[in-house]
């Protein structure tokens, strides 16, 4: 069965469950509605809440390819959708003078050899879209809220009609759509055009108990109590109007850490000296130290 034959929003948070990855019921429907009415999800939330986890666990599900657009301040097509080998290009030409066929031929009918499908480079937007069979691709347009507005419209043209014009080749379109899924961490506001191109969902921060089930699942070596005391400590920080509060990504990691260096049960010098692996920014760090870990211990052990 296909992704998008998908059956129901449980049989999401089983297949899901099966990549280790346990959704909450409001992102599995989003899911399955993204899946079943083919179009993109896009997810908001702060970062380490597992937006592009998902994305992965898609793919493995799929048993296809992830196709991942890492967007950042000043991406333009070239980087998105594809360009020109030039290097490729200049040895063609290079090669053809070499051999003396460039004597032999136009200069027109050398410069139309340069446009061939062999010197392309495709990025991720025409990788995606040049998929021919099943399974579809996942493609992940990580951090759109990085691009600027001018990309941001580009790319609602792209997954308005699913193809792209290269002028020297002509018109790709897509045989097999790829499972879009577009991740923002908020640092601005996207526009309502992609929004409603999209299915939308805001990702949390997992509960304790979820936090829990997920620690267990993906670092099997953290005993039940830590991952109780570690996933307590974690909704605790993100309580505190840190800069950068902890991510799902950054507890699995402390909890790995305290591990390591032999620790069941949190105290004050474990937190202490393992913070920087929780906590990534030092104005944050100072003001969790500031405040000490009193609360923090207490919260943990409490029953």
């Amino acid at each position: 069965m296909g992704l998008r034959d998908v059956s129901s929003v449980e049989k999401v948070v089983e297949e899901l469950s099966a990549q280790n990855y346990l959704a909450d019921r409001g992102l599995a429907t989003a899911v399955f509605l993204s899946l079943r009415q083919n179009r993109p999800l896009l997810l908001e939330g702060e970062a380490g809440v597992g937006k592009t986890e998902l994305a992965k666990s898609l793919s493995n599900w799929a048993d296809g390819d992830l196709i991942r657009l890492q967007c950042y301040e000043g991406i333009d097509s070239n980087q998105a959708v594809y360009e020109w080998d030039y290097a490729r290009q200049l040895l063609h030409l290079r090669t053809a003078e070499a051999s003396g066929r460039a004597k032999d031929v136009s200069t027109d009918v050398l410069e139309g050899e340069l446009y061939d499908e062999r010197f392309l480079i495709r990025r991720p937007l025409l990788q995606a879209l040049s998929v021919k069979n099943d399974p579809p691709p996942v493609l992940l347009i990580d951090e759109i809220d990085r691009a600027d507005d001018e990309f941001e419209a580009f790319l609602l043209e792209i997954l308005s009609e699913y193809s792209i014009t290269i002028p020297e080749l002509g018109t790709y379109r897509s045989k097999v759509k790829p499972i879009v899924v577009i991740t923002s961490n908020r640092t601005r506001d996207l526009h309502d055009a992609l929004k409603r191109r999209c299915f939308y969902h805001w990702v949390e921060h997992p509960d304790v108990e979820r936090e829990i089930e997920i620690i267990r699942i993906r670092a099997p070596k953290v005993s039940l109590l830590l991952a109780e005391e570690v996933s307590k400590a974690a909704a605790f920080l993100r309580g505190m109007d840190l800069y950068k509060p902890p991510g799902v990504a950054e507890t699995i990691d402390w909890a790995e850490a305290l591990v390591t260096i032999g620790v069941d049960d949190l105290d004050e010098d474990s937190v202490d000296e393992t913070l920087g692996t929780l906590i990534k920014y030092r104005e944050d760090q100072e003001r969790v130290r500031s405040r000490g870990f009193d609360e923090i211990l207490s919260l943990v052990r409490q029953g």
